[in-house]
């Protein structure tokens, strides 16, 4: 359960992060923690541990004597998944779900073949069950269920490579596909050939066919890209 002053400072966040991202405070503005404090009538230390948590995210710079100053784009962490949902909300959804998906389109091939090669009897198991859920939620406008095996599958291809970074990816792709049905940017039912890609893909990881298994993801993705030109272009 979460503490008052956690509920208090992440009250701050929900407004103040997504100001931020959404370019409501350029680069370069300061704020004052004393200020912010009075705005969001929270004590100075709820506001101090709000900016502290900015600052791990590279959106702002704490100093003494200045102030908390926002930061360029180009420092903040755009991997941080709470940054990623914040731009997500903003009015540049569509440029950061193609950059999101580019992202997924360099990786996600490649970890699907690592898989092939790599993964457990228990991971194939665990993606041959996630593809079966996507199958049995693709229709009847079920699309949180749908997303909820969605996101595990696509999770499960990127620890199964085997290699710790594409696995730190995994909320990353959350983010995205998350972001994508709670903002609408979502068929009312998932495209039936997508839905039978995955299924192909567990069969290939379980195959061992890295060639297909890469093949076939990169066909995903390349898939979401077109989505994208029509429902958010």
């Amino acid at each position: 359960m979460s503490t008052p002053g956690r509920g208090l400072h992440g009250r701050v966040l929900d407004t103040l992060g997504p100001a931020i991202t959404a370019g409501e405070y350029p680069a370069g503005s300061v704020l004052r923690t004393d200020e912010l404090a009075q705005r969001f009538e929270v004590s100075r230390s709820v506001m101090r541990e709000a900016v502290r948590v900015l600052e791990s995210m590279h959106l702002v710079e704490s100093r003494r004597r200045v102030g908390v100053t926002v930061l360029a784009e180009c420092e903040w962490n755009v991997y941080d998944p709470q940054v990623i949902r914040w731009r997500l909300a903003g009015s540049e959804r569509p440029r950061q779900l193609r950059s999101l998906t580019v992202l997924r389109s360099a990786v996600e091939p490649v970890a699907a073949g690592l898989a092939a090669r790599l993964a457990t009897s228990e991971q194939c198991a665990e993606l041959t069950e996630c593809a079966l859920g996507m199958v049995a939620n693709s229709r009847g406008h079920r699309l949180e269920e749908y997303l909820f095996h969605d996101v595990a599958f696509h999770r499960v291809i990127l620890t199964a490579s085997g290699n710790e970074m594409f696995a730190r990816l995994g909320g990353v792709v959350a983010e995205v596909l998350t972001g994508r049905t709670h903002h609408d940017v979502m068929f009312e039912d998932p495209d039936p050939a997508a839905v039978t890609l995955h299924v192909q893909v567990a069969e290939a990881v379980r195959a061992r066919d890295a060639e297909r298994a890469e093949r076939l993801t990169r066909e995903i993705t390349e898939g979401a890209l077109q989505e994208l030109d029509i429902l958010a272009p």
